[in-house]
């Protein structure tokens, strides 16, 4: 999985792959997958058992990347938002978000957990609030991009310095742009 957005809702959009060579991948097939990505993106602490997830926890993360996404890409084409999209991210948002209590772990030290168990609706109120957050902080709207990788479709924040950056990872997308420049220019220096 791909943590490397710059916020937890463009990492949820960034988990159906859309790339020429992986069309159509979804990210999120099923809740062993969904609690990976729950983890990695720190919505929910190392360790915290995650044995609730069911079918309907992936159905409603995956609608909730279908609002996600179409708002944001109606920002980067300044467009309008689709109202029903927004409507459904915003009613999201206004949910209570999970709580988080300091504990000490077996050596004494406080780690964090998730207070009162992990429900479904609290986790979607957090991606949909940093989505709200994103899509109405002007700074952090400017720094939104699409990558310029071929066939990618995965976007980000921009926070390079000068703010140049041009694809979702440099070593993905990045690298195969730099092959691909290569080869262009050995084929264009070869005798006829």
């Amino acid at each position: 999985m791909w943590f490397d957005s710059g916020r937890v809702c463009l990492d949820l959009v960034a988990t159906f792959g859309s790339r020429k060579d992986i069309e159509g991948t979804e990210g999120i097939r099923d809740g062993d997958e969904l609690r990976l990505w729950l983890v990695g993106t720190g919505l929910v602490p190392g360790g915290t058992p995650l044995t609730q997830i069911q079918t309907d926890w992936v159905q409603a993360f995956r609608a909730l990347r279908v609002d996600v996404e179409s708002l944001v890409r109606a920002e980067l084409a300044a467009a309008g938002p689709d109202r029903d999209a927004l409507a459904r991210v915003n009613a999201a948002a206004a949910g209570p978000p999970p709580g988080l209590c300091a504990v000490p772990d077996q050596e004494g030290h406080l780690v964090r957990e998730l207070c009162g168990g992990l429900e479904c609706g609290a986790l979607l109120a957090a991606v949909a609030r940093d989505a709200v957050e994103l899509l109405t902080d002007p700074g952090d709207r400017a720094l939104l991009r699409a990558c310029e990788g071929e066939g990618c479709s995965r976007v980000y924040l921009d926070t390079s310095r000068g703010h140049r950056r041009r694809w979702c990872s440099s070593e993905l997308c990045g690298n195969r742009e730099r092959v691909a420049r290569h080869r262009r220019r050995v084929l264009a220096a070869r005798p006829g």
